[in-house]
């Protein structure tokens, strides 16, 4: 199975909207997919909780799937998320020096793709 991590670090909605959707598309086609939330995307947490955000039901279905590996603890806390992070139980990722490495993903197979 071909496997895929989807590291995020464009904080614009309609940036993440194209993360989520390939997730579930790739999810659904029988691929690997796991969404990696670094650098200025960490801002978007708590608005994508908001039932009325637009992207709300896709996060919604994305975390529901497992597809959301988590959130780089630096960049978090940067963004002042960490909290919210946290509080919906989204793993802290921090394994190179307080950021989610991309190495490990690489090692287990993982095509890295960047948006």
């Amino acid at each position: 199975m071909k496997k895929f991590a989807l590291f995020v670090f464009n904080g614009d909605p309609i940036c993440f909207i194209h993360v989520l959707l390939n997730a579930l598309d790739m999810a659904e086609k029988g691929y690997g997919a796991k969404i990696i939330i670094e650098g200025a995307a960490t801002k978007l947490i708590p608005e994508l909780e908001k039932k009325a955000n637009p992207l709300h039901q896709l996060w919604k279905k994305a975390r529901a799937q497992g597809l959301v590996e988590g959130v780089c603890k630096v960049c978090a806390n940067k963004m002042e998320t960490i909290g919210e992070a946290k509080t919906m139980g989204l793993p802290l990722l921090e394994d190179v020096l307080g950021h989610p490495g991309m190495a490990r993903f690489h090692d287990a197979g993982y095509e890295i793709i960047t948006f």
